[in-house]
């Protein structure tokens, strides 16, 4: 049996008993876990080392860590340009991981030579002078820097690519107009989720006791190893994979479509034309994108004028090209990446908590008392406490709420994307409001005895973080892949990202705006201390609490008017609704 629109690795037709399903889909866990076993680890100690190793103040530490992100979220952009419009997303990954190889390395040489970093700060120089940079403890800075910054965007170039790609090409090895099928896809972002945490608590366990203890050049080295086994395993399943066959340039096609409308801007629909147009929508140029639906053909009705044919010219055939009429599933396609963008733009906002928690959050527990009994627990462990709940979380979501809520709902999710990312988002904003109490006792135990509180003060933030990946993380995933059309998959994925790359950048922006808003003649900003203890992050905290809870009262507003391509009920039960997954 084969399925249309989708090939095998050389370009044939798939037959579904072979191609696909959960066993190609096990490939793609592999390399999820791995990836992130080294990748959550590195980011969450990142800033220990930018701190540490080059000298970096808390406000430097902090913004070249979300700027890392929100390039590596871009990024994913161009991967899912890419492996839309012209090579699969199996290939775009496969290119992609050797560019985090490369980057790995190139962090594993710096930190290992020393004359390829800053020299160590004296101990005595800086506890007498700590707001003065002396010569022992001078910032990173020339064409040290400049390794630095080519090694962190290399990851976040493989990294970005890369993170378009498995998602949507997880996706495509479940067909969603099976019933059986469809719900294994469903589950595939839960387990892809699932994943994600089981190599997150390996890699802070592992990767972060070797950089603290070992050296930074043996975690990095390892992190590079590792990446590269995973490149193997992910490529020999090359024979196994659903290929969706690239469709020209999507953003080309998006393009056409509002050119055509405005030159047509000033003529009428057709009522009869129009709907001849719709009939055969599936034509040469279609993405096989639905056009029937009343809620789709009443929205955004300017591009419909697109779809008028105009034959200014008089010779035969002359406006029939792509810049001159477009089909009505090209339009349709269109209307759906149009109706999307405002969901990309408010979770950006009520997503910007995330990033600066990651980043202060470490900074805050290198100042607390990380002995539990005899054993020392590093500040970067603490995301060991999300990445279980999480863990656990998703396997009860998964095996029981989400059948029980499913019968009551009828929803195929148990209740919607959009709705579970609304959970989400709402403890991202709780999540800020209890880091700023914590941040103040912690200030107060210093000002007050000279002692440190306890870091496991630190995880009720650590859990409200777990809360937001378990909901909002796996549901926008799942959101923005299934309602791209389909030849902009991975675009739909890429939007995932890079909502997630703008609210670092946002994070960014508010680091710096705020520091200027505060900074005065006689005091520094407010993040502009050479440490937390000079510092007032619990201040900040509430400014980021302020502006999560307003992105998410947004985000509620635009999630309330989005109106479903597909319907997210259950359309047809079998006896075999509860399909098992790994």
């Amino acid at each position: 049996m084969a399925c249309e629109g989708l090939v095998d690795w050389k370009g044939k037709p798939i037959n579904t008993k072979v191609h696909g399903g959960v066993r190609a889909a096990w490939y793609l866990y592999f390399l999820i876990v791995v990836n992130f076993l080294v990748h959550v680890p590195n980011l969450q100690n990142m800033t220990t080392y930018l701190r540490e190793v080059m000298h970096m103040g808390v406000s430097d530490a902090s913004t070249t860590l979300t700027n890392f992100i929100g390039a590596m979220c871009g990024f994913a952009l161009l991967g899912g340009f890419l492996s839309d419009s012209y090579i699969t997303c199996a290939r775009t990954m496969l290119l992609s991981v050797p560019l985090v190889i490369l980057g790995y390395g190139l962090l594993t040489l710096q930190s290992h030579f020393p004359w390829l970093h800053p020299a160590p700060c004296n101990p005595s120089e800086a506890a007498a002078d700590a707001t003065s940079g002396s010569s022992s403890c001078r910032q990173v800075d020339g064409w040290r820097s400049a390794m630095l910054y080519t090694s962190l965007y290399t990851i976040a170039l493989g990294e970005g690519v890369m993170r378009a790609c498995i998602p949507a090409l997880g996706s495509d090895q479940f067909d969603g107009d099976n019933p059986s099928e469809a719900r294994q896809q469903s589950s595939f972002f839960n387990w892809f989720t699932f994943c994600l945490s089981i190599g997150s608590v390996a890699g802070l366990i592992l990767v972060v006791w070797l950089e603290d203890t070992r050296g930074w050049d043996i975690g990095f080295g390892l992190s590079a190893l590792l990446i590269l086994v995973a490149l193997l395993v992910s490529a020999a399943g090359l024979p196994l994979y659903r290929n969706r066959v690239p469709q020209g340039s999507a953003l080309t096609r998006v393009l056409q479509v509002f050119v055509v409308a405005f030159k047509n801007r000033k003529l009428q629909i057709p009522e009869k034309k129009m709907e001849e147009t719709q009939q055969n929508s599936y034509g040469a140029d279609s993405q096989q994108v639905p056009c029937h639906t009343p809620t789709t053909n009443n929205s955004l009705k300017f591009l419909d004028k697109a779809c008028v044919e105009t034959n200014t010219g008089g010779g035969e055939g002359e406006g029939d090209g792509p810049w001159s009429v477009c089909s009505a599933a090209k339009v349709e396609e269109t209307k759906i990446v149009l109706r999307m963008l405002p969901l990309v733009f408010s979770a950006t906002v009520a997503h910007v908590s995330s990033s600066l928690l990651i980043a202060f959050t470490v900074q805050q527990g290198a100042t607390t008392n990380t002995k539990l009994g005899k054993v020392h627990v590093y500040p970067a462990m603490l995301f060991i406490i999300p990445s279980i709940f999480q863990t656990l979380m998703l396997v009860a979501y998964d095996r029981l709420l989400v059948p029980l809520l499913r019968r009551r709902t009828g929803y195929t999710g148990g209740i919607t994307q959009l709705q579970r990312v609304a959970v989400g988002f709402l403890a991202a904003s709780v999540a800020p409001a209890v880091a700023a109490v914590v941040e103040r006792k912690r200030k107060d135990t210093v000002a007050a005895a000279g002692g440190h509180i306890s870091l496991f003060w630190l995880a009720p933030q650590f859990f409200l973080i777990g809360v937001e990946d378990t909901t909002a993380f796996a549901g926008l995933l799942e959101f923005f892949t299934a309602e791209a059309p389909d030849g902009m998959k991975s675009i739909g994925v890429a939007f995932f990202w890079c909502q997630a790359g703008m609210a670092s950048l946002l994070g960014t922006l508010l680091v710096r705006l705020v520091n200027r808003v505060t900074h005065s003649s006689s005091a520094p900003g407010w993040l502009e201390g050479k440490d937390l203890n000079s510092s007032h992050l619990d201040l900040f905290y509430w400014v980021v609490t302020a502006v999560s809870f307003l992105g998410w009262l947004n985000y509620l507003y635009w999630a309330n008017r989005y109106k479903y391509r597909h319907d997210p009920r259950i359309s047809t039960k079998s006896p075999d609704e509860e399909d098992s997954m790994p």
